[in-house]
């Protein structure tokens, strides 16, 4: 008796998922991107989305921008519509409760930032705020910030923590509060502070 012959069963071939691409970190085209969200409806969840894609790499970005060296505010871009930073802390770094009055986006490449939010206390003399929350940004983490959003930033690690900043106009150009670390009393933002500031840290750093 013949064997009954069974019909070859049809070989399913199932394809390996692709290989993920990693996308380099090209500041002119990063800065492109961030200007034509500019047009988009909603321009600070679109350059959120962005930052979050340059930053979900961070290494690329690191080698884009150069490890970190020194505490600084490195200009990336300035327009009357858009500012992006290179923004590196020192170890222990802590900046003053402050506002932007724009909206603002900050992915971490390198790093860990403090951030405690603040809000003014309705009917304070002096523009008196008070602390009301607070997030921890590693690596890797993006922060999408309100016009009106008050907030202070410390890098708590022994080490320098760099980030990219986008802000929704000239952050040179408009004029900002910070509040008394002892008082909590608003009085305006001196850029010049700021970078005296920035330098005091680099001293300390480099003394370590």
């Amino acid at each position: 008796m013949t064997p009954t012959r069974r019909p070859a069963l049809a070989r399913l071939d199932v394809a390996s998922p692709p290989a993920q691409i990693r996308v380099m970190f090209d500041l002119e085209q990063f800065v492109a991107d961030c200007r034509a969200a500019l047009g988009d409806d909603e321009s600070h969840g679109a350059i959120r989305e962005i930052v979050a894609r340059a930053v979900s790499e961070p290494s690329t970005v690191l080698r884009a921008l150069g490890e970190p060296r020194r505490a600084q505010l490195q200009k990336l871009h300035q327009s009357r519509d858009l500012t992006i930073l290179n923004v590196v802390w020192a170890p222990g770094m802590t900046l003053l409760p402050h506002d932007h009055r724009m909206w603002a986006v900050i992915g971490i490449y390198t790093g860990r930032e403090d951030n405690i939010f603040w809000r003014r206390l309705p009917g304070s003399p002096g523009g008196k705020v008070e602390a009301v929350s607070a997030r921890a940004l590693c690596e890797g983490d993006t922060a999408p910030l309100g016009h009106q959003i008050i907030h202070s930033v410390t890098n708590p690690i022994p080490r320098l923590t760099g980030a990219i900043h986008v802000y929704g106009g000239d952050f040179f150009a408009v004029p900002r509060s910070e509040w008394d670390p002892e008082t909590l009393l608003e009085q305006p933002s001196d850029g010049e502070r700021i970078m005296r500031r920035l330098e005091e840290a680099n001293a300390l750093y480099v003394q370590r």
